[in-house]
């Protein structure tokens, strides 16, 4: 599944948000392979978004939100979205453009009447799916205009056949955290060995537990881990760091066997080094062949200096004196036009306003 496009209105702290992941031309010598639909090379888009931002500007919640509607994929459930409304005195509304592996742009689209009982009910919910086909000369723009003037077809949520999808959040620090794992693949006790030696380098060993099902063993000199369906059972003896390595190598390993289509990584390496996080989602980035789509967010400005173009990079912002338009996206691509900007230098002067106010900590100095 590729996301195209997001407005959403009223759910979560998003009001009259809007962000769009196509872009307008072909980058010549980009970092990043085949950011267009194959046979389909105007219909472009941004196989790796990074979202920035301080906290508290929504980069968590945007995957919530797409959690909700790939959830809603699966069942039908409305009461999800209702649940996530801010201000129930008001309409709701949230419209996503995506594309599967067919040549279909679909459009999801949830309005969301005030709340007029003591709780929402079918009636109040209209969500509607339409398509367009993608054919071969059509950019993104071209099939969305179809769907604006309502040139297209309705189907429902259990016909739309995707393959899958892969939300990380930050580690769980109550312990109760359990990790995806895929221990009957033969390349992940490998590529997991890999990470944890990289991130912890006293790390001996990985070993199955052949005995017992959806198990295996991260060995150090005087002690181990189990891990067993997730869960650390002695999980004391791991590092946030090493536990961070577990996610991180069932997101490379899935990506090796085509697994998911769409991948959300929210902060996953907050607890690693800067040059290992690096390496890692070059690791990643290079593995997104096909139709797959990467959104991945993090405070490291680091990441800045990794040669990606500069579509690929998105701010969010928290205006509280809009009350209207809140958290707002900034692209980066629409700010520095040539290839000689450096977006390290922009960000370090604040060109797109997005750094946090300090002067509030500095007052505490005074006291």
């Amino acid at each position: 599944m590729i996301i195209m496009d997001i407005k959403v209105d009223n759910i979560y702290a998003f009001k009259d948000f809007h962000i769009n992941m196509s872009y307008p031309k072909k980058i010549v010598n980009s970092t990043i392979e085949n950011e267009f639909l194959e046979e389909r090379t105007n219909f472009r888009y941004k196989k790796v978004n990074i979202i920035m931002g301080t906290n508290a500007t929504g980069k968590t919640t945007m995957g919530k939100l797409l959690m909700l509607f790939t959830n809603y994929l699966n069942d039908g459930g409305y009461k999800r979205f209702t649940n996530r409304i801010a201000d129930v005195k008001k309409a709701a509304k949230l419209q996503i453009d995506f594309v599967t592996n067919e040549n279909l742009l679909y459009r999801f689209e949830m309005n969301v009447g005030p709340k007029t009982q003591k709780s929402y009910t079918e009636e109040d919910v209209d969500i509607k799916i339409f398509y367009t086909p993608i054919e071969t000369r059509d950019s993104y723009e071209t099939c969305a205009s179809r769907l604006d003037m309502c040139e297209c077809e309705e189907t429902t949520y259990e016909k739309v056949n995707t393959n899958g999808w892969k939300f990380s959040y930050p580690i769980d620090s109550s312990g109760d955290k359990v990790y995806s794992t895929i221990e009957e693949n033969s390349k992940y006790i490998y590529i997991l060995q890999q990470i944890l030696k990289t991130l912890d380098s006293s790390v001996e060993e990985v070993v199955k537990v052949s005995e017992v099902e959806n198990t295996y063993v991260i060995k150090w000199k005087n002690c181990s881990a189990i891990i067993k369906d997730g869960k650390i059972a002695n999980g004391e003896v791991m590092s946030s760091g090493t536990k961070a390595g577990l996610e991180i190598s069932y997101i490379i390993t899935s990506l090796l066997c085509d697994m998911h289509d769409l991948y959300y990584c929210d902060e996953l390496f907050s607890y690693v080094n800067s040059d290992i996080e690096k390496a890692c989602l070059s690791i990643i980035i290079e593995k997104l062949s096909g139709r797959k789509q990467l959104f991945f967010t993090t405070h490291n400005s680091d990441i800045l200096d990794m040669q990606l173009p500069k579509h690929s990079f998105t701010f969010l912002k928290k205006d509280v004196n809009n009350e209207d338009d809140s958290i707002k996206c900034i692209a980066a691509s629409q700010y520095l036009k040539r290839s000689t900007d450096s977006l390290k230098h922009a960000v370090e002067n604040d060109l797109f306003c997005t750094a946090p106010e300090l002067h509030r900590l500095f007052e505490i100095a005074d006291l």
